[in-house]
């Protein structure tokens, strides 16, 4: 199977769904065989070369200043697309709904492949956060409904995540594909830990709370401050420890100051190394994950696969699967219900580690079991798509428009490649002239020295035995210069005939193009 995976991120950039990308595309290849090409925009100094799958980055421009980091692609850009569609895949996988859903509606026309969309984050928070006008936000979200609604089959992260999208306007169905955690399942040794937080001032005894993820307030991370400055007035010791960057750090700091919990906050930045992050999930006591925003919470998962319990959210898509004080803990979304919460495990950090264990038994999920479920289920697209089932999905005017521009894009690639082949022909039949031409000068030079030679030795003795081959010479060089003039003749008749087949050649194909989109227009009721 060919499995042509898109979306707007990829390294150098890190985030949670390009993590998925990566788990997917490496146990698609080693567990089923299968054929693996992403297409993502290109990010300056970027390195593709390492992966065991080829990556093909289009063209983008610098958004990071309102987007955090991240680059917009230009979807249009015909010779990456081309390139994607040559792959010819059998499967279309988009986890974005921006550029990436556009590149794979025209592959989706020029290969017939069908598109599965996974809903990972929700768009609508970060694009209300980013975009200041209202009405420009409002549109950008139905874009990207509308964008999704094209997709032939959805998947969501959790029943949360699916609910998140219908209240943005989208009337589809959807399917729930868990994700998996790449760590492994276990603690990791206490010589691993030690190096893995050595410097840090951790007392034995004193519980560690952790959190792992973006430094931004909307996943909640001003009201664990808040239920922190409670348990601190109650004289309850502890260490809470923040990995991770992101655009609220400097704020979050200033607020740890500004309540008096500067030495019992940490906050190290980002951790990039796994078996590191495994080391701070082991050394902890309790995870606390107080996000409503997030479809998923891979870190939910990473935690227990270290037997650390979480706290989180009721109602939150993160709470799905948890059973309150068994395999994790389920407070509502009030700094007095956290600080409630945390004052309790203070004094049982033996419990803790017991409802841990019932989270690594009970929650984890490797990538081994989730890819191989999606692996399954592109089979059963394919065996709907044999059906038609998805020929029958009902087409809005995008549809039509993302048609005739693939139709256009297409048309445009192939007369670019013409035009690279011609050029390479021509250059390759011009080098060949010039070698005979370059083999016919040298000849004619030689003959000269010849002649030049046999006149200064013999000075034209009449008698001699040089005159009479010299006279031959002669004759020779004339023969050579005419088959010269007469190759001079036929390089420019062929020169002409070039120009004259090759200007005919792309009129046809320009003249055949304008009338199949005069076509297309008229199917279309222009």
């Amino acid at each position: 199977m060919k499995v042509c995976f898109l979306n707007d991120s990829f390294p150098p950039v890190i985030d949670g769904v390009v993590n998925v990308l990566l788990n997917y595309a490496d146990y698609m290849r080693r567990d089923f065989g299968a054929e693996v090409i992403v297409g993502t925009p290109e990010y300056p100094g970027a390195d593709y070369s390492a992966y065991d799958y080829p990556v093909v980055a289009y063209p983008s421009f610098d958004t990071a200043d309102v987007t955090n980091g991240y680059r917009a692609g230009n979807p249009f850009s015909g010779k990456e697309v081309a390139k994607l569609a040559a792959f010819q895949p059998d499967i279309i996988h988009s986890h974005c709904p921006a550029s990436a859903t556009i590149i794979a509606r025209l592959l989706r026309e020029q290969t017939g492949a069908p598109i599965i969309f996974t809903y990972h984050t929700k768009y609508d928070i970060d694009i209300r956060r980013y975009v200041k006008v209202k009405s420009v936000a409002d549109e950008t979200i139905h874009a990207m409904v509308s964008n999704i609604e094209a997709c032939d089959e959805i998947w969501v992260v959790s029943r949360g995540a699916g609910e998140s999208l219908k209240s943005l306007g989208f009337q589809g169905d959807y399917r729930v594909m868990n994700n998996g955690v790449d760590f492994a399942k276990g603690r990791v040794s206490e010589k691993a830990v030690a190096e893995a937080v050595k410097g840090y001032d951790l007392p034995e005894g004193v519980p560690v709370f952790l959190y792992v993820g973006r430094l931004i307030t909307y996943k909640g991370l001003p009201l664990i401050l808040d239920a922190l400055k409670m348990l601190d007035e109650k004289g309850r010791d502890f260490r809470m420890v923040f990995v991770g960057k992101g655009p609220d750090r400097e704020m979050l700091e200033a607020r740890a100051a500004e309540l008096g919990l500067s030495d019992k906050c940490i906050f190290t930045g980002p951790v990039y190394d796994r078996d590191t992050l495994r080391a701070w999930n082991t050394r902890a006591d309790l995870f606390l994950f107080p996000s409503t925003f997030d479809t998923n919470g891979l870190v939910v998962r990473e935690a227990a696969a270290c037997g650390l319990a979480s706290v989180l959210i009721r109602d939150s898509c993160a709470a799905e699967g948890i059973t309150d004080g068994r395999n994790g803990f389920i407070i509502d979304e009030t700094p007095e219900a956290m600080a409630a919460l945390l004052e309790g495990a203070c004094g049982d950090l033996p419990h803790l580690r017991e409802v841990g264990q019932h989270a690594m038994d009970e929650i984890y999920l490797s990538w081994e079991t989730c890819v191989g479920a999606a692996y399954e289920r592109y089979g059963e697209v394919l065996e709907a798509k044999a059906r038609g089932e998805f020929a029958m999905r009902r087409k809005d005017a995008t549809d039509y428009l993302v048609s005739l521009t693939a139709f256009g894009m297409q048309g445009a690639e192939q007369l670019r490649q013409i035009g690279e082949h011609e050029a390479e022909q021509f250059k390759q039949r011009r080098l060949q002239d010039l070698e005979r031409l370059r083999g016919i000068s040298e000849d004619w030079a030689n003959d000269m020295r010849l002649y030049k030679a046999g006149m200064m030795d013999n000075y034209f003795d009449t008698d001699s035995d040089i005159v009479r081959p010299l006279a031959a010479l002669s004759e020779k060089m004339k023969e050579s210069y005419a088959a010269s003039k007469m190759r001079r003749d036929e390089l420019a008749a062929a020169a002409r005939k070039f120009y004259d087949e090759h200007a005919a050649a792309v009129r046809q194909h320009y003249e055949e193009s304008v009338e199949a989109t005069r076509e297309r227009y008229k199917d279309l009721g222009f």
